[in-house]
This record gives structure tokens, C-alpha cells and sequence, in this order.
């Protein structure tokens, strides 16, 4: 019995890979030029096939569990969080009609799915019964718990500018002026904001080396990849895109920009938010796990509430409201 897999999920799922493989590559090179070294270039032409070599031997690699650990919690934390930001991607539009799903709930929907990544961090720090991967799931969950908060009142302001709550008409609404323009203090929260809850650096304290040892999946062999951020960093840059610099439309409003597809506008907007998170890597030092959570709790937290009733204040006073 043969099951039949629509060409829409084929379409989301293998550029998420491709893409996530050739992230790494990208990210070893963007901090090798600032770094002034080289990067990988053994393999293939400038190390463009670094990525498939990498891919092997993880695949080649013999998947140790722990004799302690619970063997099935353990094998299915990776798989929950790859499934994650897989099924979070299907409510994104790449383009005008290009898009798997487009519910009036949109935006809720991918606020929630990012909510549930905690679970698989979780589940994997404890599933291993070791002390250095609990340890590391429990930072990781507080450090994400903590910037959610916020993160969920910055997507508020942005609802009650744009109006709708469906992803394709977010977009729409900002072909006069993106949303990233006048509300540009809510684009720097929610961008550092997402850089802590999928623990990139300089928030990756869950994956401290010198003191938690890889964080929660140290235990894991070949199935870190599928733990590793860089999934839950794909998941969300897609939202990013579509939330501020608004979406597939050109950045530039001539005739000429008019002809590229929108799917390449939006890949190009992807791309210039990768390169911020390696950018950021590359140029800030690790911050203090309480001065991580005292930039959450006492900073953002504050003042993503504050805007949310000064947004709305402004807009009900000049009757503005979408």
C-alpha cells in the first residue's frame, strides 16, 4: 500500500532541509570572514559540499543511547521537535496563494507551535537521565518559557495594527509600508527575543560547554542535528519575514522588481535575517544566565506590555484601528 504525498508537503519540507544543511556551511563561513580565517574548503569547491559530507557521517554513525535512559521518551524528542518545524512552516505564504494552509488563526497557530518546542527539549534532558542534559533541558525551558511572554504580547501589537489574523492578509496589509517601519523597537525585541528562545547565541546557555557540557543533548549521537536550534531557528524565520519586512512583495516598488517571483523576495528577506543571527554569533560575547533572564523578566517584558497600551491607546484616540 503506497501512501501519496502531495507536492505542496514535498515542496516545504526539502527546501527546510537543504536549507538547514547549507545553513551550517553558511555560518561556519560568515564567522570564518569575520574571524579572518578561511572556513571549510576541503570539501568540494569553496566547501559547498561540506554539508552532504557532514550529513553522511551522521548518518553513518552508530546511534548510542544511554543503558539508564528511556529508550522511547529518548527516541522520540528528537523526532517531536523535527516534526515541529516542519508542521509550523504550513500556514507560512511564500508567495500570494502559495501556501499550504491559510486558516483566520494563522498567527496563533505558529504562536503555538513554537510554544510546544519546549516539550521536546524537555523530554530529551530528562529521557537521558543524566544530570548535565537535565540540567541544560531546565535552562532551556525557563530561558524559552520567559522570553514567550513577551514574544506573545509583541505579536498582540502587531495584530492590532495590521488587523487580521490570517498570514497571507499580515502581508497584505503591509504593502503600503512594512509593520518593522513604524514599529521598529517591537521588530529589535522580537528579534532578540527569538534569539533566546531558540537558545542562539549569545543566549545559548543551555549549550554552554564549560559548564552544562552541550546541554541537553549531550547523550545524543547522530540525532542531535534533529535537537539542535538550527531547526527551530528555520521555523521561525519564515514568521519573522512575514510579520516585519512584509512578506513576498519586492522590497523596492518598481516595474523591474515587479517581475521576480514573489517566493524569491521572500528567500532573499530570509536570507538577510540569517545572516543577522550569524552576524550576532559571531560579534557578541555570552551573557550571564541571570543577566538572560533579567533582560526578559525586567526589560522586555515591561516594555513589550507598555507598547502594547500605547499602540492601542494611539490607535483608539485617533480612531486608526484596522
Amino acid at each position: 500500500m503506497y501512501i501519496a504525498v502531495p507536492a505542496e508537503i514535498l515542496g516545504i519540507i526539502l527546501p527546510l532541509l537543504l536549507g538547514v544543511a547549507f545553513l551550517v556551511l553558511a555560518e561556519r563561513k560568515v564567522m570564518a570572514f569575520v574571524q579572518r580565517r578561511k572556513g571549510p574548503d576541503v570539501v568540494g569547491s569553496f566547501g559547498l559540499l561540506q554539508p552532504l559530507a557532514d550529513g553522511l557521517k551522521l548518518i553513518l554513525k552508530e546511534p548510542i543511547s544511554p543503558s539508564s535512559a528511556n529508550f522511547s521518551l529518548f527516541r522520540m524528542a528528537p523526532v517531536a521537535t523535527f516534526m515541529l518545524s516542519l508542521v509550523a512552516r504550513a500556514v507560512v505564504p511564500f508567495d500570494y496563494g502559495m501556501v499550504l494552509s491559510d486558516p483566520n488563526i494563522g498567527l496563533l497557530y505558529l504562536f503555538a507551535i513554537s510554544s510546544l518546542g519546549v516539550y521536546g527539549i524537555i523530554i530529551a534532558g530528562r529521557s537521558s537521565n543524566s544530570k548535565y542534559a537535565f540540567l541544560g533541558a531546565l535552562r532551556s525551558a525557563a530561558q524559552m518559557v520567559s522570553y514567550e511572554v513577551s514574544i506573545g504580547l509583541i505579536l498582540i501589537t502587531v495584530l492590532i495594527c495590521v488587523g487580521p489574523r490570517n498570514s497571507s492578509e499580515i502581508v497584505m496589509a503591509q504593502k503600503q509600508i512594512w509593520s518593522g517601519i513604524p514599529l521598529f523597537p517591537v521588530l529589535v525585541m522580537f528579534f532578540i527575543s527569538r534569539l533566546a528562545e531558540t537558545n542562539r547565541a549569545p543566549f545559548d546557555l543551555p549549550e554552554a560547554e564549560a559548564e552544562s557540557v552541550a546541554g541537553y543533548n549531550v547523550e545524543y549521537a547522530r540525532d542531535a542535528i534533529l535537537n539542535s536550534s538550527l531547526l527551530a531557528e528555520a521555523n521561525v524565520l519564515g514568521p519573522c519575514t512575514s510579520l516585519s519586512p512584509g512578506g513576498w512583495p519586492p522590497i523596492l516598488d518598481l516595474p523591474i522588481s515587479k517581475k521576480i517571483p514573489g517566493s524569491i523576495w521572500f528567500s532573499i528577506k530570509v536570507i538577510l535575517f540569517l545572516f543577522l543571527y550569524i552576524w550576532v554569533r559571531a560579534a557578541f560575547p555570552r551573557y550571564r544566565y541571570d543577566q538572560l533572564m533579567g533582560l526578559g523578566r525586567k526589560v522586555f517584558l515591561p516594555l513589550s506590555l507598555a507598547r502594547v497600551v500605547v499602540v492601542s491607546g494611539v490607535l483608539v484616540t485617533f480612531q486608526w484601528l484596522p
